[in-house]
């Protein structure tokens, strides 16, 4: 045990000597948590900017006006009598939507003629898209809806009616878990986990690339004995900061308000896992590549996409098969899978069995082939040091 501490005490005298390291490992996480947080605080986008051509000034184009004022979604930037430099306006006011309710609009409803409104969506951002030409067409079937039931009013039906001819059957649609479709608590907890893969790669890249570079790898051989005590120790001071900074995660979900609806003792364990199996990548690339700077780069080769191809944002089903087998070496992959099953969608263990035994299984997979990279290494110098 003595050997042990000795070693760990050495692994954060090391971790101390390296101010960019202790920027980054302890710096990153609080400062992009807190910065993400606060970029997605709002959860869902409002008031965007449309720019609608009312080319008929009837009653039933000021109707569809003041019902787009009165969507939370939208924000009328401009209304205008034509279609004239529309496309200037649209991008002066950055504008989500054009909407044209085209001449004679009123007058074709009411002769049967169907008339076409237009609807022109600037999808360079397709969130904005999406919820701007949502909130257009809920205001657009609503007036519809009211448009027809006053038609068959005036042919005498009663209202009760008219409503059941217009709508034969109900549809209702109802939310399960994100119930207010917030982004926050879509999207930031997935980029924190994102967060922690990319710290501790950037510092286990360079445990053992360090000591390379400082000649001091015999030095460790001989204190370890084993190579398995050596990944170990080494592993040991980040394994407790990262707890540190899943503690301050915790703290910033109290702090946003994001729901935590599972067990944190359970999802803990699990997201010590997630950071063992992580450990154990970074330390087998520390070991295999020499070289601090080279080490860290091929880290954030595989780091960088992890999060695009993990299946948080886009399915994996929807992915080529490559991708796929790609994703599922990924820690981060198997962690968000969890992460949502447990914390979103309040399922129980049983039904991340499969992401846990990918996790494992990763974790020895990889700690494995370092144990025996790193005790090929260990011999060779205890070779050199005896001759």
């Amino acid at each position: 045990m003595k050997t042990f501490f000795d070693l760990v005490l050495r692994e954060f005298k090391l971790f101390r000597s390296n101010s960019v390291l202790i920027l980054l490992f302890i710096g990153a996480p609080l400062t992009y948590g807190i910065l993400f947080g606060y970029t997605y605080k709002k959860g869902k986008v409002t008031d965007l900017p449309i720019v609608v051509v009312d080319e008929d000034h009837s009653s039933v184009s000021s109707r569809m006006i003041d019902m787009l004022d009165d969507n939370e979604v939208v924000k009328i930037a401009a209304i205008l009598p034509s279609a004239n430099r529309i496309k200037d306006f649209s991008i002066k006011h950055e504008a989500a939507c054009i909407l044209i309710i085209p001449s004679n609009f009123e007058a074709d409803i009411q002769y049967k003629r169907y008339p076409e409104m237009l609807v022109y969506v600037n999808a360079d951002n397709i969130l904005t898209a999406n919820f701007a030409s949502r909130a257009i067409q809920t205001v657009a079937g609503t007036l519809k809806a009211g448009i027809q039931i006053e038609a068959l009013k005036k042919t005498g039906v009663p209202q009760s009616l008219a409503e059941k001819q217009y709508e034969p059957f109900a549809a209702t649609i109802l939310r399960n878990y994100n119930k207010g479709s917030n982004y926050m608590y879509f999207l930031w907890p997935g980029m924190l986990a994102t967060i922690l893969q990319q710290v501790l790669f950037l510092a286990l890249a360079i445990t053992f690339a360090a000591e390379y570079e400082k000649n001091t790898m015999t030095d460790l051989a001989l204190k370890a004995g084993s190579p398995l005590l050596a990944i170990i120790t080494k592993c040991t001071p980040y394994f407790l900061m990262s707890f540190l900074i899943w503690l301050s995660y915790g703290l910033m979900h109290m702090w946003f308000k994001i729901p935590m609806q599972y067990n944190m003792g359970l999802l803990t364990l699990l997201a010590g896992l997630f950071v063992f199996a992580v450990s154990m990548m970074g330390i087998l690339v520390s070991i295999l590549i020499p070289n601090q700077l080279k080490a860290t780069e091929i880290l954030m080769v595989v780091a960088t996409p992890s999060f695009v191809i993990s299946g948080f944002t886009w399915p994996l089903s929807q992915m080529p098969i490559g991708v796929r087998i790609l994703a599922d070496a990924i820690p981060l992959t198997h962690f968000l899978q969890i992460y949502r099953i447990l914390m979103v969608e309040n399922g129980t263990f049983d039904l991340v069995q499969k992401p846990v035994l990918y996790l494992a299984g990763l974790s020895i997979f990889f700690g494995l082939l370092a144990w025996i990279a790193l005790s090929r290494k260990f011999r060779k110098l205890r070779q050199i040091k005896e001759q």
